[in-house]
C-alpha cells in the first residue's frame, strides 16, 4: 500500500484527484498506476484500471487470478466490474468510499453471487494516510 500511495502523490503532483494503485503476482510488483482522468480526458482513468491494463499487458495474458490489486481508495463499480472481469486474486484498498465503493460500501461486487468469479478483499490498510491525503486534496479545491 506503501508504493500505492507513493503513485497517489505523483497523481497529486500533476493535479489529479490523488489515488494510486500496484498490482502484484507472485510477491513482484508487476504494474503501478495512478489516476490519470483530467489528463487524459479518459473517464475510465482510475488508477487501478491502468494498472491492471498495464499488468495484464506485461504478463501477457487477461486472467490475473494469481494477482492483488493494492489501491488508495475502495474501487468503484466500473473498476470492481474491471477486477471481476480480469479475475483478480484479492483487492486490497485504504479507506472506503462512501460515494461510489463497489467492495462492499455502497455494492459488493467482490462477493456478488449471481457473478461468476469472487476475490478477496481486504479494507482500511493505511487508511488514515489514504483518506488524509483525499481530504486535504479536496479541501485545497474547495479553497481554491
Amino acid at each position: 500500500m506503501a508504493l500505492a500511495l507513493e503513485e497517489a502523490l505523483e497523481a497529486q503532483a500533476i493535479g489529479e484527484v490523488p489515488i494510486g494503485a500496484v498490482v502484484v503476482c507472485e510477491g513482484a510488483v508487476v504494474a503501478r498506476a495512478y489516476n490519470r482522468r483530467e489528463i487524459d480526458h479518459d473517464p475510465a482513468g482510475h488508477a487501478e484500471f491502468y494498472a491492471i491494463r498495464k499488468a495484464a499487458a506485461k504478463l501477457e495474458r487477461w486472467r490475473l487470478s494469481d494477482c492483488t490489486v493494492y489501491v488508495t481508495l475502495e474501487p468503484c463499480p466500473m473498476c470492481a466490474g474491471l477486477m471481476h472481469q480480469a479475475r483478480i486474486a484479492r483487492c486490497v484498498y485504504g479507506t472506503s468510499d462512501p460515494k461510489a465503493g463497489a467492495l462492499g460500501t455502497l455494492y459488493d461486487l467482490s462477493n456478488d453471487e449471481r457473478l461468476n468469479h469472487r476475490f478477496d478483499v481486504t479494507s482500511g490498510v493505511l487508511e488514515e494516510e489514504c483518506g488524509a491525503l483525499l481530504t486535504a486534496f479536496f479541501s485545497r479545491l474547495r479553497e481554491g
